[in-house]
């Protein structure tokens, strides 16, 4: 508008101190919107970050609630994205895509009302290739949607692929997999490519349609006004070169919100994936205000005709049954696959049954406050999963209330401190991921002090012992001794030898308890478990075989 009333008044007639408080008029124009420009800019990405934040948080919370069989049925680096890349696609809507959208859109529709206001005629003949854009513009939309499903799927799989081969990379090495992992990497990977390479080539037709569709309708301005062009007045000059101008500011928009479309897409898509885990109902509902909150738990423990399946219509564990006392300690035995471990994460409500009920104190489990019923609930497991920090983050789980002179305590009672203080730093000792640093049996034997410091009513030992030398078996008998003291205590083992002190054994096979009794008992009936004594005897003393 300002140069249009320039050309038309001012250039025309010769009015230099005009064009001069015109100049300056522009100079403060371009200042404001360079303020309003940066104000813009910074809300929206501040718009879009604490959308981030927010969202995230939400996601990973209910992530970290998800019932175990979600993780059975999920590749991990699928969630990986889902936290990570994908939200982070959603502040680009934000700060990239939907809110600058729509200030392109007023954009357009200013510079619009602007034409129609100026010349009416000249804005209808100008606007003539406009079906033309709006026409490229829905299937541009269409192929970028399509496109962008797949890149983002790619993407999914390449983290799912990439983590699961990282935190396996040493069964890679050990079988001189390398060269076919590498291919099926190679394969996924291009997958991704040809993806993208869709989403550029709609870019590579849509770009030159709208620069066609702009040199088209300047092409009419000009061939609309040079009709009579001899005897055109001065002042519509302006008017024309006004027009040429605006279809630059009417066309740029149009440029950006299809480049920007391509983030709003992805936002959108990806926003789609993480609702997803949002609206996922598996998971462990926050318990009812009048959850039971036990101040003591004795730690009778009792399995009533418990059915479990993880995969429907097959059966894991079909009418177990048993009851412990508090105090006991108790042994469950059984070939690989009978489902001892799978009681511990029953017993634990990692996952649900499907029949059947388990109580402890004769109060179903499913009416425990869950954090009362795990905090009373110690386990050392055969697989111990170590986190990347400190060992003494790893042995309390930073929990505040547990002191460093308890975690001290507790590593001398298993003889653990010496070669604790031994370490690099100590007890500040970095661990790395999943333990790396440590041998198995010393991540195992820090599973030991995590338990102790615990103090839980109910222990559970899962194979505690089975990746433990001969020496280091020894050294932390003495220790367990002490910790089931007074404890209801669940042992599963695979070494018979390591149970014979237990009140009851109880062996499972295929999912059923085939018999039950003290190990002299069992030994007597000549039965299922009198087999495989006798078979880990011969194993270990083959000379008598």
């Amino acid at each position: 508008m300002l140069i249009q009333l320039t050309v038309n008044e001012y250039i025309t007639n010769e009015i230099a101190a005009m064009l001069i408080n015109i100049t300056l008029i522009q100079i403060g124009l371009i200042l404001i919107e360079t303020a309003m420009r940066f104000f813009f800019s910074f809300t929206t990405a501040v718009l879009g970050q604490s959308v981030v934040k927010d969202m995230r948080v939400a996601t990973y919370e209910k992530i970290i609630n998800l019932n175990l069989s979600q993780f059975d049925k999920t590749p991990i680096g699928t969630l990986t994205t889902r936290t990570i890349n994908d939200i982070e696609s959603i502040n680009d809507i934000f700060s990239d895509g939907l809110v600058p959208i729509l200030a392109d859109l007023l954009s357009i529709v200013c510079v619009l009302v602007f034409m129609f206001w100026t010349d009416w005629q000249l804005t209808f003949i100008a606007l003539i290739p406009f079906p033309i854009m709006l026409i490229g513009t829905y299937y541009f939309k269409e192929s970028i949607n399509r496109s962008f499903h797949k890149v983002r799927n790619a993407v999914a799989a390449l983290n799912a692929f990439v983590q699961e081969h990282l935190t396996g990379m040493a069964v890679v090495q050990a079988f001189a997999a390398e060269d076919r992992e590498f291919e099926k990497f190679k394969k996924i990977n291009r997958e991704h490519r040809n993806a993208n390479i869709k989403a550029i080539f709609a870019y590579s037709v849509f770009f030159p349609l709208v620069e066609i569709v702009l040199a088209l309708s300047i092409g009419l301005v000009v061939w609309w006004t040079s009709k009579e062009a001899l005897d055109l007045h001065q002042s519509q000059q302006g008017t024309v070169i006004s027009f040429i101008l605006c279809l630059n500011l009417l066309f740029r928009p149009l440029r950006v919100i299809a480049d920007k479309f391509n983030v709003l897409q992805m936002g959108i898509i990806a926003s789609e994936r993480v609702f997803k885990v949002l609206d996922n109902d598996d998971f462990t509902p926050a318990d009812p205000s009048d959850a039971y909150t036990p101040d003591v738990v004795k730690g009778k423990i009792e399995f009533e005709k418990v059915v479990f399946e993880y995969n429907p219509g097959v059966p894991v564990l079909k009418d177990v049954s048993f009851l412990v006392n508090p105090g006991e300690t108790i042994a469950i035995v059984g070939h690989t696959g009978s489902g001892k471990s799978t009681i511990i994460s029953l017993l634990n409500r990692l996952y649900h049954i499907q029949q059947g009920s388990i109580k402890i104190d004769d109060v179903n489990i499913e009416q425990f406050n869950l954090e009362i019923l795990r905090k009373n609930i110690g386990v050392v497991l055969q697989d111990v999963f170590l986190f990347s920090g400190s060992v003494i983050d790893n042995i309390t789980l930073r929990n505040p209330e547990i002191s460093r002179e308890k975690v001290t305590e507790a590593a001398k009672l298993i003889e653990m401190h010496d070669f604790i203080m031994r370490l690099p730093g100590g007890y500040d000792y970095n661990v790395m991921e999943r333990g790396a640093t440590l041998s198995l049996g010393q991540r195992q034997l820090l599973s030991f002090i995590r338990a102790m410091l615990y103090n839980p009513s109910i222990l559970i030992l899962d194979e505690a012992t089975s990746s433990v030398d001969t020496e280091s078996e020894q050294l932390i008998q003495h220790a367990i001794d002490t910790l089931i003291k007074g404890r209801t205590s669940i042992v599963i083992a695979h070494r018979l030898s390591t149970i014979r002190k237990a009140h009851k054994i109880i062996v499972l096979d295929k999912g059923e308890v085939k018999e039950s009794g003290t190990h002299e008992e069992l030994i007597k009936k000549g039965g299922f478990y009198a087999q495989l004594h006798e078979m880990q005897f011969q194993e270990t003393n083959p000379e008598n075989s």
